[in-house]
């Protein structure tokens, strides 16, 4: 039961992190959102670790712990987050979103075949409910016309928000890229952490093994850091803000996975899109679109969630 509360937080602040992601890169790039959302987990959960407790039983993780746990951060947080991004800002996060879901079905395959998971009827019916909703609630969208303010004598100004154009080959392709990262994460973190239950220092070696690659990744490219050198401040303090949120998502997933089954934690997770959809209503409403199946796909996501709860 616990795990699947940690697993329900954890997807409701994804939620949060997702709608101001697409907020910071509807003018800002992919490579200025990593340079502060991958970074910003290392200090954080290194706290966690500390104020838990957990950092100074380091002692408990072998060699091979700590190799999958970093492999889950750059799968996670350098490949996944970089597609997800680059697919949130292609065609935005509602189409995107349902694309993803197929990154429960990789972390299911795998938790079967590597960690002897089981799924039973009530837990697969939870799962089905809970990738169906998000299907349900997204429908095609038109690209959103230009906002032309008003001015005195009914004449406009010139564009006061940028257009938005889908560009849906690239979202697409992004989208199922980024599912693979997101697919495998989750199982290389439970094998890392499933025995010494140390969910937030597993969340620090994560995160450190992806900084330290992304950091290599910006030496390499002269580009890629004049992007990030060219970041408004506005984007800036998008980034920031869905940095903390998605550390706080991170920590409360670790935490669950050190404790339940991938098929649980992951499956819960895919609410996320459920929590992307209502926050994005307030924060990103220009830039997405909103219709009645929102709640039809919100009730049948909840079903879900009901479902494999009391399959515990």
């Amino acid at each position: 039961m616990l795990g699947a509360l940690l697993a329900l937080i954890a997807a409701a602040t994804f939620g949060f992190n997702d709608a101001t992601v697409r907020r910071g890169v509807v003018t800002g790039s992919v490579v200025q959102g990593m340079a502060i959302t991958v970074p910003i987990g290392v200090p954080l959960f290194l706290l966690a670790a500390v104020v838990s407790g957990q950092l100074f039983d380091v002692g408990l993780l072998t060699g091979s712990n700590a190799l999958l746990l970093a492999g889950a951060g750059v799968a996670h947080f350098v490949w996944g987050r970089y597609c997800n991004y680059r697919a949130v800002k292609a065609m935005g996060g509602n189409r995107a979103g349902p694309v993803q879901q197929t990154s429960l079905l990789i972390s299911l395959v795998l938790a079967v075949a590597l960690l002897d998971e089981s799924v039973g009827w009530v837990r697969l019916v939870g799962i089905l409910l809970i990738v169906a909703g998000p299907t349900i609630m997204v429908e095609r969208q038109k690209a959103h016309a230009p906002i032309v303010p008003q001015v005195a004598g009914g004449e406009s100004t010139v564009a006061a928000k940028p257009v938005f154009t889908p560009r849906l080959a690239e979202g697409y392709t992004f989208a199922l890229l980024s599912a693979l990262g997101y697919g495998v994460s989750p199982v290389l973190i439970r094998a890392g952490v499933e025995e010494s239950g140390l969910g937030l220092l597993g969340g620090f070696i994560s995160y450190g093994a992806a900084t330290v690659v992304f950091l290599l990744l910006l030496l390499a490219s002269s580009n890629l850091r004049s992007s990030v050198m060219q970041m408004e401040r506005s984007n800036a303090r998008w980034f920031t803000i869905s940095g903390v949120a998605v550390f706080l998502a991170q920590m409360f997933r670790y935490m669950g996975l050190a404790i339940a089954d991938v098929s649980v934690v992951a499956s819960i997770m895919r609410l996320g899109l459920v929590f992307r959809v209502i926050f994005g209503y307030f924060i990103n409403r220009e830039y997405e679109s909103f219709s009645r199946r929102v709640l039809v796909g919100i009730v049948v996501s909840i079903l879900g969630g009901v479902a494999l709860t009391i399959s515990l």
